[in-house]
């Protein structure tokens, strides 16, 4: 069964994460994918633009979707998250082939592309819009999650408790047209040039092994 995702791409002028002076002009563009195919997964890490470009330059990864989940309020909009005035976080819905990459590998990118002990935020961002959370969809995945946790924890490698929560997914609400691609279709942001594009290069370096061929 095929399912259509209807993705909006947009270029956007502005200065940060939680900037809400975005001037936008939208293009649509339909993203076909195999639902029997695909799995969808769960996270957030700081700015979603950046968790997005980090998982879309993935090996087995269709497509990564900015959006917000982990709170309560219905139809969450970029300025009220982004202010705090909801309890969602900035989160990525990922669209990925298990059979080219696995749920486990995910949990590695995840972790090693960010910060996992700083509570609220990534820097330069911080609030609870900001958190770092793995938003399980079953058991297993709550079961894998779970033990990376733990065994992070329990290696000492960051010197610091691992901070990101582990909940049950419950919601993930697309986030606005603009936001859609919003590292690769604007690399002369200068949000996009101080934060997004070095946290790539990062994450780029330390597991080329996982990239996708065009990167």
């Amino acid at each position: 069964m095929k399912n259509m995702i209807l993705l909006f791409l947009a270029a956007v002028i502005s200065t940060a994460c939680g900037s809400n002076n975005a001037q936008v002009d939208t293009v649509a563009i339909e993203v076909a994918y195999d639902q029997d195919k695909y799995q969808k997964a769960y996270f957030a890490a700081g700015c979603f633009w950046c968790v997005e470009a980090v998982f879309e330059s993935v090996e087995g990864v269709e497509e990564a979707i900015s959006g917000y989940s982990g709170g309560k309020e219905k139809n969450p909009t970029y300025d009220d998250v982004g202010y705090g005035r909801t309890s969602h976080a900035e989160a990525v819905e990922v669209i990925y082939d298990p059979a080219v990459v696995s749920y486990a590998t995910l949990l590695e990118v995840y972790y090693g592309s960010h910060n996992p002990t700083t509570v609220n935020g990534q820097k330069p961002d911080f609030g609870r819009q900001y958190r770092s959370m793995i938003y399980y969809t079953n058991d297993e995945e709550k079961a894998l999650a779970t033990a990376f946790k733990d065994q992070l924890d329990a290696s000492g490698q960051y010197g610091s408790p691992i901070a990101t929560e582990i909940v049950a997914f419950k919601k993930f609400w697309k986030a606005e047209a603009y936001h859609q691609n919003f590292e690769r279709l604007n690399p002369n942001n200068s949000y996009v040039k101080s934060v997004s594009i070095p946290r790539l290069n990062r994450f780029k370096a330390k597991f080329p092994h996982l990239l996708k061929k065009n990167h």
